[in-house]
């Protein structure tokens, strides 16, 4: 580049689905569970409805053989079926392997016998399968999600900043330890009661002024932010970077997010460089669930499926940077956005930036955006409206470009 950023933030994810060479992980949390499914397995936590049956998910437990810590998960099929027909609560471990297996574990990690695994799905057939089907939307809803990252865009009239309540609660109150009735009569025993409250008081006290030192800390950091969002945001270089930061920070990106951004000499413009995933980062399939059996069933997507999936991804993902500027920014009026993704140089065998995009898009022509319908926003199309420089072909293969360098 022909220019040097002056600010680099590293955006962590905030949503659960994570891109990672070995294939699609994310955390789910839905109302009675905590699942996870992964390139390694799945793991989290659940009660499930109406069952009496709890479960406990956890992969990576050694070999899944740790010797059994006792309870009431360690009998054979006859005591498990007798502790669940009791009504009893079973705490259990259960393992997804790539292929969508689901095998069962005691809560010490010790494998089930086939035996007790059937008693189980005997037992919670309905409430696993109702479970496992809905985590399967969950994890096809958030591999949809990165083709339409778009559509979570505000609106550049976005209101100012609101400022946040301290929500940490003050300590309980104390109350002082009153002697009991015998203490009144013993002098010695009522001054150690005396002193052991004293002692409660001043630990009390210590917890107190701790607390209002963060309430303190709390609301000047957030008044001091309200401040450089109503006023410093229109020509305060600083003021501008922080904003920035903070609001790109708040987004909910799929993957961890490399952001280098600098503005113009006049503060009216900004480039934004962005590190964008490569292909085969991209997750490759889908979950489904067979209509009579408790697993789960991976979908491989088409590579046609897969490169619009990407294509959407990397252009929504400017898409959603420019949303951020022009409505946090309100004093620039032109940003320039550009993606780029880490490739390997066939002539020297090193790795090096390939530049996929570079759009130039100016406020008045953000302002044409109907954001009210974002839904109906093709981000590849959407880019292309502005000034574009982008060498993709009809199949959305990407070859290198010179992006737009900062005035």
């Amino acid at each position: 580049m022909a220019f040097r950023f002056q600010r680099r933030i590293r955006l962590a994810p905030g949503v659960r689905l994570n891109l990672s060479k070995r294939g699609l992980g994310l955390s789910v949390g839905p109302r009675g569970a905590s699942l996870s499914v992964g390139p390694s397995g799945v793991h989290g936590h659940a009660g499930v409805p109406g069952t009496g049956l709890a479960y406990r998910q956890k992969l990576n437990v050694g070999d899944g053989h740790s010797p059994r810590g006792g309870g009431a998960a360690g009998g054979d099929a006859a005591a498990l079926e007798a502790l669940l027909v009791e009504g009893d609560s079973l705490p259990l471990r259960l393992e997804i392997d790539e292929s969508g297996q689901v095998s069962y574990f005691h809560a010490d990690g010790t494998s089930m016998s086939d035996g007790e695994a059937r008693v189980v799905r005997r037992h919670a057939e309905a409430s696993l399968r109702s479970e496992l089907q809905a985590h399967c939307e969950r994890l096809n809803a958030d591999l949809d999600r990165l083709g339409r990252l778009h559509e979570e865009t505000p609106p550049p009239e976005v209101a100012g900043y609101e400022m946040r309540d301290f929500e940490e609660p003050p300590p309980p109150p104390f109350r002082p330890l009153a002697p009991r009735w015998w203490q009144v009569f013993w002098p010695p025993a009522r001054q150690r009661r005396e002193a052991q409250s004293r002692r409660l008081r001043a630990e009390f006290d210590e917890r107190y002024r701790a607390w209002e030192w963060r309430k303190a800390e709390h609301d000047a950091a957030e008044f001091a932010r309200y401040q450089r969002e109503s006023d410093g945001v229109w020509d305060d270089p600083d003021a501008m970077q922080e904003t920035l930061r903070e609001r790109l920070e708040e987004i909910d990106w799929p993957r961890e997010t490399l952001i280098d951004f600098d503005l113009g000499s006049d503060v009216t413009t900004i480039a934004v460089d962005v590190e964008l995933p490569g292909e085969e980062e991209m997750p490759g399939q889908t979950w489904g669930m067979p209509p009579k059996q408790l697993k789960l069933s991976p979908r491989k997507l088409s590579a046609t499926r897969q490169r619009k999936l990407y294509r959407d991804h990397v252009h929504g993902i400017a898409f959603r940077v420019l949303g951020a500027v022009f409505a946090r920014l309100p004093g620039v009026q032109e940003a320039r956005v550009s993606g780029y993704r880490q490739v390997t140089d066939p002539a020297t065998g090193g790795r090096r930036d390939q530049y996929l995009y570079s759009v130039k898009v100016s406020r008045a022509q953000w302002l044409k955006i109907h954001f009210d319908r974002l839904d109906e926003i093709d981000p590849v199309a959407a880019l292309e409206a502005f000034t574009l420089r982008r060498d993709m072909t009809r199949t959305g293969i990407f070859r290198d470009i010179e992006p737009f360098k900062l005035v």
